[in-house]
């Protein structure tokens, strides 16, 4: 907890908010610009005696609870009320989620990159969107277009029930790659909080698949940033990849570059798979792609 700053942000902020903007009088006797120490307690539901320490850097940890109603009442936007979290030594609130929709600014740096396969996924592993390359070497297995199933479209729930998708894995790696599936889900699901959608699938893999089951009950929890990827293709043989996770503003949506690796040999490789791609039937055939899953 930041107390200095703390006590110099809320005076700052509460001298900043003018009575008008919360529905009160300006009146004639004001000699202070912004709102009273009063005022604002009473639109926070707290203590006026508790905000002027506060302000005195004299206080105790607020609450969360605390904050989110100091935050209201100050008529914090969500980058402010974050700055007020964190220098109260709290992690601030999940801010808005962006949901299914993804940004056209992000769609347009997707069509961009054209060395790398690359895919929008939400953090509950609904796939949203892939570039073009992508869509070659993963489309037939996971693809971003309208599915009949309405989870299809989701990778965990296609790892736990789909097994054209683990047949693009190394046997050796499904164990390894299932408790990540798991992990990574559970960060999600806790970061959310309170959320139906997220409850919802969890609910729905528990009741289809034992083994996700059981994995959800170790409770363990690992967050998926970075990671290496080995690919099968009926065609073009086994591909590696350096999978790279960014995170985006709204932290429910990902973009997830496919890296192949370091080195001359790694793009030579895929580039030598996209040549033997380029010989399939038009309409690409379900035996000339993989997913990565």
């Amino acid at each position: 907890m930041d107390r200095q700053g703390l006590a110099e942000f809320i005076r700052r902020r509460r001298q900043a908010v003018g009575p008008q903007e919360v529905g009160l009088p300006a009146g004639p006797r004001r000699r202070t610009p912004g709102l009273r120490r009063e005022e604002v307690a009473l639109l926070a539901g707290m203590s006026a005696d508790y905000l002027m320490r506060l302000e005195q850097a004299r206080s105790t940890q607020p609450s969360t609870q605390l904050l989110r109603a100091l935050a209201r009442g100050l008529r914090l936007d969500d980058d402010q009320r974050d700055h007020l979290y964190l220098l109260a030594g709290h992690r601030p609130p999940a801010g808005r989620l962006a949901g299914s929709r993804v940004s056209p600014a992000l769609l347009t740096l997707l069509g961009q990159l054209t060395a790398s396969p690359a895919q929008v996924v939400s953090d509950l592993g609904d796939l949203l969107a892939q570039n073009a390359l992508a869509e070659t070497l993963f489309g037939a297995v996971c693809s971003a277009a309208p599915h009949d199933h309405e989870l299809d479209h989701n990778i965990v729930w296609r790892w736990f029930h789909d097994p054209r998708l683990r047949a693009a894995f190394p046997d050796d790696e499904h164990g390894y790659l299932s408790r990540l599936h798991v992990a990574d889900l559970r960060a999600a699901v806790t970061r959310r909080g309170a959320d139906t959608v997220a409850a919802a699938l969890v609910r729905r893999l528990c009741a289809g698949s034992a083994e996700f089951a059981g994995l959800w009950a170790r409770h363990e929890v690992a967050v998926r940033r970075r990671s290496r990827l080995r690919v099968r293709h009926p065609v073009a043989g086994l591909l590696e990849f350096d999978a790279e996770t960014l995170l985006t503003p709204s932290e429910d949506q990902r973009l997830v570059l496919f890296m192949p690796l370091p080195g001359g040999g790694g793009r030579q490789h895929l580039a030598g798979a996209l040549d033997a791609l380029g010989h399939q039937p038009p309409d690409g055939g379900s035996t000339g792609r993989l997913s990565p899953g």
